[in-house]
């Protein structure tokens, strides 16, 4: 599972026009979803995502996280982040788990927000939407649930 994080004053996403959702101060998290992802990834993710120390402190210091500072979170599905771009001209996107099995874990992960008593709200799983935001900072920043897996490499590692 893949996030792409991004710290916002405000955002919303509109479908054909009309606004389906929008926060003020908070999170965007765009989500796309791996072939081999699992509701393990979407805890794992989530508990990632919400105790970040992404938000400033009165010094200006990276030291609040999204549950301290009571942040909305407008979440995106988005496939695309599965892109693999390594041959030819068009991006690939057989990395991405199938709509009906991503949609499923989408709505997973949007109830384990849920559950953490953080406003979320969405897009359409699907559909073509329009998303408008104002970034703070900038920051962004990505997550990747397959890291966890992963041992942590050190500089001397090098």
């Amino acid at each position: 599972m893949r996030a792409l994080i991004q710290r916002v004053n405000r955002a919303h996403v509109s479908i054909q026009g009309k606004v389906v959702g929008s926060i003020a101060h908070g999170l965007v998290l765009f989500l796309g979803i791996g072939l081999h992802d699992t509701t393990q990834d979407a805890s794992y993710l989530v508990q990632r995502l919400l105790n970040l120390r992404i938000f400033s402190d009165g010094e200006g210091k990276f030291d609040r996280s999204s549950i301290e500072v009571a942040a909305s979170l407008l979440v995106i599905s988005q496939f695309t982040l599965y892109a693999d771009t390594r041959k030819g001209r068009r991006p690939s996107f057989m990395g991405a788990a199938s709509s009906a099995e991503a949609e499923i874990l989408f709505d997973q992960t949007v109830e384990l927000l849920r559950q953490e008593n953080v406003t979320v709200v969405t897009g359409k799983f699907g559909a073509h939407m329009k998303v408008d935001l104002q970034n703070d900072g900038p920051v962004t920043i990505w997550i990747d649930s397959a890291e966890r897996l992963r041992p942590r490499r050190t500089p001397k590692d090098n």
